[in-house]
């Protein structure tokens, strides 16, 4: 009980910065490049409260993965709509791209001080370690081409007319029901194709944490 109560209070905390901060990223970069939506939402802060969602918390605490409240932006604020809105979504992915290098380096540096961390701060290490995994897990993730993920709306951006109206037409229409079929994959087949596309997000992790 008590070990799975740690393991559970762990993942919270060690999710938290890296959930906050990504949000933070797509309300201020939005902001900058001139909607202003973010800040009348109160957006641009990195207090957790601000981007915590009730159901997206409790299933960070007891479900296999969770979500924080998605900044709401209005691209017509944008100087250049399509280009500003796919910049601003990339920097949730790029944020916590920077925070898991910067906890990486943070990592060995602490390591590096502690010659025996079985006698030192290995709880720090494994906090670290964990942001670690996470930011980049989380870099990746969202990275997904599939709605309602950042990645579907820095795709379309690259894709000509065409190919850009099909794919927003899928992804509205299947977009939740794949992203959906794909974490559950794994649990019916030996297929995981989610953990194939997370694949560079762990080996970035071992160059950091081994």
């Amino acid at each position: 009980m008590g070990g799975g109560l740690e393991a559970i209070i762990f993942r919270f905390v060690a999710l938290l910065p890296a959930l906050t901060f990504h949000e933070f990223a797509h309300a201020y970069s939005a902001y900058r490049l001139g909607d202003t939506t973010p800040k009348v939402d109160g957006r641009i802060s990195l207090n957790p409260l601000a981007h915590l969602e009730p159901i997206g918390t409790l299933m960070i605490l007891f479900g296999p993965v969770g979500w924080a409240k998605p900044v709401r932006v209005n691209p017509y604020n944008f100087r250049h709509p399509e280009r500003d809105l796919m910049i601003s979504t990339a920097f949730g992915p790029l944020a916590n791209l920077f925070q898991g290098i910067l906890c990486g380096v943070i990592f060995k540096v602490v390591l590096l001080a502690t010659p025996n961390p079985a006698d030192g701060p290995h709880i720090l290490l494994r906090f670290l370690a964990m942001l670690v995994i996470i930011n980049f897990a989380l870099a990746m993730f969202n990275l997904l081409p599939i709605g309602p993920l950042d990645g579907h709306s820095v795709l379309p951006y690259f894709l000509p007319y065409k190919q850009k109206a099909a794919y927003h037409e899928f992804n509205t229409r299947y977009g939740m029901i794949v992203l959906i079929g794909l974490i559950a994959l794994p649990l019916f087949t030996p297929v995981d194709i989610l953990g194939y596309w997370l694949t560079p997000a762990w080996l970035l992790a071992r160059v950091f944490i081994g």
